[in-house]
């Protein structure tokens, strides 16, 4: 039975017992009014008997066994991975066609001529090599110094020092022109320097093994990579050797050394890494109340990590001052001011700058100039105004590209022009005199 059906034998339903009512209202003829009665009664069992019937009708058709649910569940799950997998090879010439339209024809040639050479080439390739002599061949077109590409070991070096801290002993090394590894510098509070280590020392074993024909990657590798924490070193210090064990720990380069002369502080600045601001703020905290002058000496000090730059003028800056301002490839100048006000007063500030203070030392040093009214002294610095950014391979190499310009407080431009100083001294031994003096 369908729902017109239904509705009709509502509609008739209704219809008779309106009769009926009207009927005991009119009080007309019983006779009539108990057959209309017994028609009802007849209409009513034959309309339960119907829907009894439809009734079973309908629970016959949605009371599924346990085996039919479970095989209609599985014929769905077919159907609808096929039409996926349909739908999805259909589609398939167009995504790997949209995929390669996204390349240039230049760098499809790219991958031609790779396939070339380690397909056809008579010769075996390595292939990391050939890639990394491809990247770097890239940033060498560009023809900026400071957009270059870094093997993995260069990459290492650089992070170490700018993250100020690594795993190790506490030493620098380098080779001389005979060969031999000797140590060039040892940071202070570090197992190196507690096993008495010197610069100049020269490593001739490692463990028991000789140094000779070694490189100093090869002892960083050993110490820094290797599972074990102790070493035993053997040195030679004059006509003296002597082996002396080394345990490797968490080792915290020392980017800043400071002085007192009078009533004058005085702090050296070698790079710009991210642990410098904490060991300038720390300086500050042990200089006397009595001092009311600084010298910050930048002589050296190749750049660094240009948010370290910033977080070091901050502390001698008032609130609101502009540290630097950046320019890039639209031309849009954004401006970065301090947030907070100066760490600590002095009354004088002199900088002491020479040729290789470059890119964030400059950045200190004209914030100081120009927001601070602090003196220079020294020689022309760098003259690196360039901002770079880095992206780390899946290598480990890793690459570096100028993003943008800096440029002083005052909107000037240092880039292959430099800083010059207030007071031009030559000599390196009277740049510091003069510092003193003007600072007092």
């Amino acid at each position: 039975m369908d729902y017109n059906n239904i509705c009709r034998l509502i509609h008739r339903i209704k219809g008779d017992k309106m009769k009926e009512k009207n009927l005991n209202k009119n009080k007309k003829n019983t006779k009539t009014l108990k057959k209309i009665k017994e028609k009802v009664k007849i209409k009513s069992a034959k309309s339960d008997k119907q829907n009894n019937k439809e009734e079973v009708f309908i629970n016959k058709n949605i009371n599924f066994s346990l085996l039919e649910v479970i095989i209609i569940i599985l014929i769905t799950g077919i159907v609808v991975s096929i039409a996926a997998g349909l739908i999805v090879y259909n589609n398939y010439d167009k995504i790997s066609k949209n995929k390669s339209e996204h390349y240039s024809g230049e760098v499809n040639e790219f991958i031609e001529s790779y396939n070339h050479i380690i397909n056809s080439y008579i010769d075996d390739v390595d292939k990391t090599k050939l890639i990394d002599a491809a990247i770097s061949g890239m940033y060498n077109f560009l023809n900026d110094e400071y957009s270059i590409y870094m093997d993995s070991e260069t990459t290492e070096s650089l992070s170490e020092q700018l993250n100020g801290t690594y795993e190790g002993i506490g030493v620098e090394m380098t080779m001389n022109s005979d060969g031999e590894i000797y140590i060039t510098q040892v940071f202070k509070d570090t197992p190196a320097e507690k096993a008495g280590l010197m610069a100049n020392d020269i490593l001739t074993a490692l463990d028991g093994e000789k140094l000779e024909g070694k490189t100093t990657v090869y002892i960083a590798d050993a110490i820094k990579k290797g599972t074990k924490s102790e070493f035993e070193l053997t040195y030679k210090r004059g006509d003296t050797e002597k082996t002396v064990t080394v345990y490797k720990k968490q080792v915290y380069i020392d980017s800043v050394k400071s002085e007192v002369y009078n009533n004058t502080g005085y702090i050296n600045i070698t790079t710009f890494s991210a642990t410098t601001k904490d060991q300038v703020v720390k300086i500050l905290d042990s200089f006397d109340k009595n001092i009311n002058s600084l010298i910050i000496d930048l002589r050296g000090n190749t750049g660094g990590y240009l948010n370290a730059a910033y977080d070091v003028s901050e502390l001698f800056l008032k609130k609101g001052k502009v540290v630097y301002q950046l320019k890039n490839k639209e031309n849009k100048i954004t401006k970065y001011a301090t947030k907070s006000s100066e760490y600590r007063h002095f009354n004088k500030i002199t900088v002491i700058i020479n040729g290789s203070t470059a890119s964030a030392s400059e950045i200190l040093t004209l914030a100081l100039k120009e927001s601070a009214n602090a003196k220079v002294v020294g020689v022309k610095s760098y003259g690196k105004g360039t901002v770079q950014e880095t992206s780390k391979l899946k290598s480990g190499s890793m690459v570096k590209y100028t993003t943008a310009y800096w440029l002083s407080p005052n909107g000037n431009s240092i880039n292959k022009v430099g800083i010059t100083p207030d007071y031009v001294v030559e000599k390196s031994n009277d740049q510091l005199q003069k510092a003193i003096e003007i600072t007092k």
